[in-house]
């Protein structure tokens, strides 16, 4: 499985998803549980299925009254899938997401660079290239009101 969908989950957010649900549900989760320190009382008492748990993990949801399982295991529980709670990690937590994006304070959207289009029977590219020093056209024509565009 590749980083990107390689996606943890901590017990405090099984925790927060399960404890509406009734007590007969099977938590379901692919992927890897991780303990939270931050909880400090969890007391779920569900069954949990992940492929990996750590062993902190492992041992809080054991000593809490809950069961851990594998999906071998939840097959020949629940062949078709009754009774279970389909989760997932949060996927945009990844560290290389926090360089994608506007830069900070940016509330606009890119500036698109416009490039003459090169070759008879074309379209012309950007006739004004001072609009690119613009975030949009309304203030480009403020600061340049006889200039029209076309």
């Amino acid at each position: 499985m590749s980083r990107v969908n390689r996606a943890t989950l901590s017990l405090s957010r099984i925790n927060r998803f399960m404890k509406d649900k009734d007590g007969g549900q099977t938590c379901v989760f692919v992927g890897t549980v991780v303990d939270d320190d931050r909880l400090l009382d969890f007391n779920l008492k569900n069954t949990v299925c992940a492929l990996r748990f750590t062993k902190t993990a492992k041992a809080r949801i054991l000593k809490a009254g809950g069961e851990v399982i594998t999906f071998d295991e939840l097959a020949k529980r629940a062949p078709t899938g009754s009774k279970t709670v389909l989760l997932r990690g949060k996927r945009s937590g990844r560290k290389a997401l926090k360089h994608f994006g506007n830069g900070p304070k940016s509330h606009s959207k890119y500036v698109l660079v416009c490039f003459r289009e090169e070759g008879t029977g074309r379209k012309s590219g950007c006739l004004d290239y001072g609009l690119l020093m613009f975030e949009s056209r309304e203030l480009y024509n403020e600061w340049f009101p006889r200039v029209s565009q076309t």
